[in-house]
């Protein structure tokens, strides 16, 4: 399915175009700032896991517009006796565990805020592959750019359906604000000292999304 979104920057282009520089020039400056943490990171990612160090992936940003989004790799490369990859719950190990549920491992996507392929709310920048199984509702989460966190993330995270996920997505594109901003990172700092919603009900990880269920 072809995406025909008007990106909401249209609305108030000036206005949204000085947010995304405020919030680059934020995001490097707090890469400056965190580079002891990051390297130690770097450090225990390597030990853990071995090169490479990162985890780039190809996501839909503003309007399905694809980007590299990057973390920190929190999964091993285990292989079963075929010679596949295993399931992620098995090369899930304790190490990535914690990197996930202290949201560490979200640490690199500020340089996709740098850059401007994702901002510090908003949206979490799923799999390009459920373009085609959104409906149109829900394809109304990529009128606004991805974020690091976001207003399904204090919400349930993971812990809720992925029809309540992406509803909660498309509240954020209607009522978007600074002030509801600056709630949703506020509430995400709070968490962090709580993890909940790290994984699915019966997922290491999160199920896949399959479509709207009828």
């Amino acid at each position: 399915m072809t995406l025909q979104l008007k990106p909401k920057e249209d609305v108030a282009v000036n206005r949204l175009s000085i947010r995304r520089l405020v919030e680059s020039a934020v995001a490097l400056v707090l890469l400056i700032v965190l580079v002891p943490i990051i390297l130690v990171l770097i450090g225990l990612v390597w030990i853990a896991f071995g090169r490479p160090i990162f985890f780039w992936q190809v996501r839909p940003g503003l309007a399905g517009k694809p980007f590299q989004m990057v973390k920190f790799r929190s999964m091993n490369d285990a292989r079963g006796s075929d010679g596949q990859v295993l399931e992620d719950k098995d090369r899930l190990t304790r190490f990535g565990r914690f990197l996930r549920a202290s949201s560490l491992d979200e640490l690199p996507e500020l340089w996709n805020v740098v850059v401007g392929d994702m901002s510090f709310v908003g949206p979490r920048p799923l799999l390009m592959e459920y373009l085609e199984l959104y409906d149109l509702q829900q394809m109304r989460r990529h009128e606004v750019r991805p974020g690091i966190t976001g207003w399904a993330q204090i919400n349930g995270r993971n812990g809720i359906s992925w029809e309540e996920k992406l509803r909660l997505d498309v509240w954020y594109v209607d009522n978007c604000s600074l002030a509801l901003d600056i709630k949703i990172m506020l509430v995400t700092f709070l968490r962090l000292l709580k993890p909940t919603g790290i994984r699915g009900e019966n997922s290491a990880t999160v199920e896949k999304f399959r479509g709207t269920r009828v």
